[in-house]
């Protein structure tokens, strides 16, 4: 057993059901494709496809979390003391945030599945990336957890 605290929060971007849906069309579709092979060639090839589809969704789902002093969002983790102004995102205003307000610069851990995000403005002067935008389930906690983080992160 781990003696590591548990993080403050944590959710992995699951895909909703209209990806997981696409997955099963997408089987579906290639088992049609199959069909001149024979019928029950193409139920295990079109089953296959599908079956596929949903793993890599689910195996490619990031995990959002704060712990242990740093917000990590898939592979990328910062530490909360480099964090600036944490602002929780609605849909519509994340959808403003990935287009117009964008900036290139900026590092996006983004699931199209997930409409609301956060957007976690950086204060390291090394880096580049003025921010983060990531997508979330729960702005408003994760936005809480990335405050306490960063309040609680030694200078």
């Amino acid at each position: 057993m781990s003696d590591a605290p548990a993080p403050a929060h944590r959710e992995r971007l699951h895909p909703g059901p209209a990806a997981l849906g696409g997955a099963l069309g997408l089987g579906l579709v290639i088992g049609l494709v199959a069909v001149p092979l024979g019928v029950p060639a193409a139920v295990v090839v079109g089953v296959v496809v599908a079956a596929a589809g949903v793993a890599a969704l689910v195996a490619g789902s990031p995990v959002v979390e704060v712990r242990e002093g740093e917000l990590r969002a898939g592979r990328a983790h910062v530490p909360a003391r480099l964090l600036g102004d944490v602002v929780p995102l609605t849909a519509e205003r994340m959808r403003a945030e990935l287009g117009p307000l964008l900036d290139a610069r900026a590092h996006v851990c983004l699931r199209s599945w997930a409409r609301t995000g956060v957007r976690v403005t950086l204060e390291d002067p090394a880096d580049p990336t003025p921010y983060w935008l990531v997508s979330t389930r729960h702005p408003e906690r994760l936005a809480e957890a990335l405050v306490a983080a960063r309040d609680a992160a030694p200078a």
